[in-house]
């Protein structure tokens, strides 16, 4: 995730794991050419939620609990609230085992990839990085 201080935020293990789950999840392109397409490694949908709630719980409580530790500010925990709580309906609507095209078929689902994209911008922006890359 090219430069970001790794001892920025106290917990910048569960920032990278959050950011990159954000990534993947804004990503239409990705979704085609990786998720849909079946490539090996890269996991699915329910793989990209779990490394966004797994150490975060964000499944349970706010983002803001993790300002000061994951998220520099209550703008950061805002946006990944958004987009997490977004992404957990649809889970919870198509079932955390039903294939990628459930998912992208989804009525909710743009503005799911909308939400995770304003949050993986406002990340990787505040850790001075391009969120393009």
């Amino acid at each position: 995730m090219g430069v970001m201080p790794l001892t920025d935020m106290p917990w910048w293990r569960w920032r990278t794991n959050v950011r990159s789950a954000l990534h993947m999840l804004s990503d239409p392109v990705f979704h085609h050419e990786y998720w849909l397409a079946g490539r090996e490694g890269y996991g699915d949908v329910t793989d990209a939620v779990y490394r966004l709630v797994e150490d975060t719980w964000l499944d349970n409580w706010s983002a803001e609990k993790y300002v000061g530790t994951i998220f520099r500010d209550s703008a950061e925990a805002a946006a990944v609230d958004t987009a997490a709580l977004r992404v957990l309906r649809i889970m919870h609507q198509v079932g955390a085992d039903a294939p990628v095209s459930a998912y992208l078929e989804h009525h909710g689902w743009p503005e799911a990839v909308r939400a995770a994209r304003e949050a993986h911008v406002m990340l990787a922006t505040n850790d001075a990085e391009d969120p393009d890359v």
